[in-house]
């Protein structure tokens, strides 16, 4: 199983980390120790003191595939979540002064958070999906996939080009505008629409 993630999906998330907006989707992968779910809370790790939550939608591999064509892309995932990259970003800073990779930022242990997975349906209108995060009862991000640079779809054939596609792989999409940080005690809570699929405690 990998966990595949895509940064700067979203213009004017690029523009609030002073990023450029990508011509290309940004990828980076996490491990599988990176996954955390079932609610199961989140330890504050001990190498960072700029932790920051990035809500994103997560879709969820149906069918093996390489080198997908776009028009057919939409056969290969059935369902969607709402999860949480959480990015150490004072390491991420460092490493990107020095010009060095940030896996170390971003894909250590139980970083990707993941909630309950809904099935998408022929009905789904995945070009019109809300989704939200609320810190502390308190919402914090918003995002519609309107506002992809890069659909789902194209994600998908894009991605196929270099990995292969297992059934199982995650694919984090991208955060909208709003990123911050998270201390001990904080409650986190996550919706697509006005389901409820991710809530955990930071530790």
């Amino acid at each position: 199983m990998k966990i595949i993630c895509v940064g700067r999906n979203y213009a004017e998330h690029a523009k609030e980390l002073n990023n450029e907006v990508p011509t290309e989707p940004v990828l980076f992968m996490k491990p599988k120790n990176a996954l955390l779910q079932n609610n199961h809370p989140f330890y504050y790790p001990d190498f960072t003191d700029n932790l920051h939550y990035e809500c994103e939608l997560v879709l969820r591999v149906c069918k093996n595939g390489k080198h997908i064509q776009e028009k057919f892309a939409d056969k290969y995932y059935n369902e969607i979540s709402v999860g949480i990259d959480f990015t150490a970003r004072d390491l991420q800073d460092k490493q990107k002064t020095k010009g060095l990779p940030w896996e170390i930022a971003k894909s250590f242990d139980n970083s990707a958070v993941v909630g309950k997975f809904i099935p998408l349906t022929p009905e789904t209108d995945k070009k019109d999906i809300n989704f939200c995060l609320y810190k502390n009862k308190e919402i914090v991000q918003q995002g519609n996939t309107k506002h992809l640079i890069f659909t789902f779809d194209f994600l998908l054939a894009y991605i196929s080009k270099f990995f292969t596609l297992n059934i199982g792989d995650l694919i984090f999409t991208g955060t909208p505008v709003g990123v911050g940080p998270v201390e001990i005690g904080d409650n986190l809570e996550a919706f697509i629409e006005n389901d409820s699929l991710l809530e955990f405690m930071v530790k």
